[in-house]
């Protein structure tokens, strides 16, 4: 469908801006060799175009949604000034470096 969409829409528009009749036909000669830069350039706009619906109808919907779910999460752990690693809020001492933990500030 992304395929057809570049090959039969938004191709003919890159066309008629470069005044060429059929863009996926633009090639350009090396040496003897042929490029068919139009069919790069058609899969690049298809993958660019399927690149942006899978980035904004799932990655960033599913980022949101997760911060939302964490932002209401209530704190169980704090760092250790000393070490940095985690330890329980109640936590007295630390259970890595064993240095005296003052308690927490309650904001």
């Amino acid at each position: 469908m992304v395929t057809a969409i570049v090959k039969d829409l938004i191709t003919p528009l890159i066309a008629a801006i470069w005044k060429q009749p059929n863009f996926s036909t633009l090639t350009f000669t090396v040496h003897g060799s042929k490029f068919l830069s139009g069919d790069f350039i058609n899969a690049l706009i298809a993958f660019v175009i399927i690149a942006l619906v899978v980035y904004f109808l799932i990655v960033l919907p599913m980022a949101k949604l997760i911060m939302r779910l964490e932002r209401n999460k209530e704190a169980t752990e704090r760092d250790c000034p000393e070490c940095l690693s985690s330890i329980p809020l109640a936590a007295t001492r630390c259970k890595y470096c064993t240095v005296e933990v003052p308690p927490p500030i309650v904001r």
